[in-house]
């Protein structure tokens, strides 16, 4: 077999990197590389051409992950003519959504990270950049009068709650309340 030309090895990393994120939002990092490479519909031995090591594409699958959300809330602000606070208002009330539950491989990396983030060496890459990317989210949501730590925390428990709990009544009650008192704030 001959040697992917560089666009189409451009193009696989790409694919990896963005299955890598999807699987670890849904799954955790411990998803292993001969089933994220499946997923990618890649084969294992391409992985090594691509990554130094898994730690590497951990690292920009997390970098990745908080891209989508920038982006996100960039849209939102545009969607909504630059007015922030309806921004804000708009991606509240899809954060506390039933659909967003049950869609952590596409949800926020802030919620569906923070264990691995926890239980990851401090010093990476991954541990940065989901630093970085909590606290200007936080920043994104902080109101004149609430910092946006506090929101940040509300949601994120929130739906981690949610999430754990879903199947029952708890769960809509969780995102319900949530939004409630995050409406409130605004």
């Amino acid at each position: 077999m001959g040697r992917v030309s560089q666009a189409q090895a451009q193009e696989n990393r790409r694919r990896v990197v963005e299955t890598a994120s999807r699987l670890f939002r849904e799954q955790g990092t411990h998803v292993s590389v001969a089933e994220l490479m499946k997923a990618s519909g890649l084969t294992h031995g391409g992985f090594y051409k691509q990554f130094t090591s898994k730690e590497a594409l951990i690292d920009e699958a997390t970098a990745h992950a908080f891209g989508e959300l920038t982006r996100l809330r960039d849209s939102g602000t545009e969607q909504y003519g630059g007015r922030h606070d309806a921004a804000q208002r708009a991606l509240i009330d899809t954060y506390l959504s039933p659909e967003h539950r049950d869609d952590a491989a596409q949800g926020c990396p802030a919620a569906a990270l923070a264990t691995d983030m926890a239980r990851g060496p401090e010093g990476g890459d991954a541990h940065r950049v989901y630093t970085e990317g909590v606290r200007d989210f936080a920043a994104w949501l902080a109101t004149d009068d609430e910092d946006g730590i506090t929101r940040l925390c509300t949601m994120l428990g929130a739906l981690v709650l949610a999430r754990a709990t879903n199947g029952s009544p708890l769960s809509e009650e969780i995102l319900g309340t949530a939004r409630s008192a995050l409406s409130t704030d605004s």
